[in-house]
């Protein structure tokens, strides 16, 4: 195995039952990623690559195969060492934001915090400095429904950024936003890579490339090479 992966995943596969049916959602992958990088993973709807996402974020287990990030063999872990991984070490960010609509801005981004005992005002502190990050500074007690789709992503960004994760995993995250805001959210993300972060993007915007440092192509639950992609008559557009 190479020391020098941040993420190592052999043999990988994800089986489940759906009627009598057998759906190989990733049918035995085998990736490399190091760290630093930005890898976009790319497929049509079905294809395995959000499966993909939620086992390497410890919220899924595989059928069978490894999963080690950072160092830490996920496929071994208990269900209390799985929701450690995840807090300690991994941002989440999804396409419907998932913020709590009762909260402000500051709200959101705080709230995670509390479950590692950080102070209030801590709490405060670092939540109003995360949304300055993102350009939100002005809109800190602004609740969800007072925000626009682009400026609740980033909201979202700013939350998975509380623990200072050391991999960041988004799952479509420009899927339900305009085109300028989807490119506000690509190039928050393309600074927190750039500022040393490991992230994973699952997504169906051909913009996201242009951001990437690695590319991931999934058909039918196993990777292919960019031309095996393209041939098959799937549009980036």
């Amino acid at each position: 195995m190479s020391t020098v992966s941040f993420i190592h995943i052999q043999s990988l596969k994800k089986h489940f039952q759906m009627g009598g049916t057998t759906v190989r959602a990733l049918d035995g992958v085998d990736v490399e990623i190091p760290a630093g990088s930005f890898t976009v993973v790319m497929g049509p709807s079905g294809s395995g690559k959000s499966t993909l996402l939620y086992l390497l974020g410890g919220l899924d287990r595989p059928s069978q195969g490894q999963i080690e990030v950072n160092g830490q063999r996920l496929d071994k872990m208990d269900e209390n060492e799985l929701a450690l991984f995840r807090r300690k070490t991994v941002g989440f960010i999804f396409q419907s934001f998932n913020l709590i609509q009762s909260m402000s801005a500051e709200q959101n981004v705080a709230f995670p915090m509390q479950f590692d005992g950080i102070a209030p005002k801590e709490r405060t502190r670092r939540a109003l400095e995360l949304l300055g990050r993102v350009g939100l500074s002005d809109r800190s007690h602004h609740r969800p429904n007072e925000l626009s789709g682009g400026q609740q992503q980033r909201v979202a960004i700013a939350r998975a950024l509380v623990n200072e994760p050391a991999l960041i995993l988004a799952d479509e995250p420009t899927g339900n936003l305009d085109t300028s805001s989807g490119l506000g959210v690509m190039q928050v993300l393309s600074e927190l890579h750039q500022s040393g972060r490991t992230i994973l993007v699952v997504t169906h915007d051909p913009r996201m490339v242009r951001f990437a440092t690695h590319k991931i192509f999934i058909l039918d639950g196993l990777l292919v090479s960019e031309s095996e992609y393209q041939a098959a008559n799937l549009s980036f557009e």
